[in-house]
């Protein structure tokens, strides 16, 4: 069936960096665009950055220019290497799985790896 496993997350310092990674099994992964959400304590679930099997992305502008979104189709994963960290982007951050990226119903979802940036 299909499986999304998120990993990578971790504790880091404001100002650091972390690669997170979404790897994929179960389903056409070509077919799918990929989109990293992220939720912290009380507040809603935000979506991040998406990428199509060709490689168009999108960005939401609170990670624009400090996030980067890749994808290895052969490896079936999904990359989001962040720069630059702040402790807001403190959350439990996910990745899905929707025909496109026009989309926030999304097909197939990660249960999620923490991220926590605290001095």
């Amino acid at each position: 069936q299909p499986r999304l496993v998120e990993s990578g997350g971790s504790l880091v310092r404001p100002g650091g960096s972390l690669r997170l990674s979404c790897a994929a099994s179960g389903f056409t992964f070509d077919f799918y665009a990929i989109r990293w959400f992220r939720q912290a304590p009380g507040k809603d679930r935000e979506g991040l950055s998406c990428i199509y099997s060709s490689g168009t992305t999108d960005y939401a502008d609170s990670v624009r220019g400090r996030f980067t979104i890749s994808r290895d189709n052969a490896k079936r994963l999904v990359y989001l290497e962040m720069d630059g960290l702040k402790p807001e982007d403190t959350a439990l951050y996910s990745c899905a799985a929707a025909p496109n990226c026009g989309t926030l119903s999304m097909d197939f979802w990660g249960r999620g790896t923490q991220v926590t940036v605290s001095s």
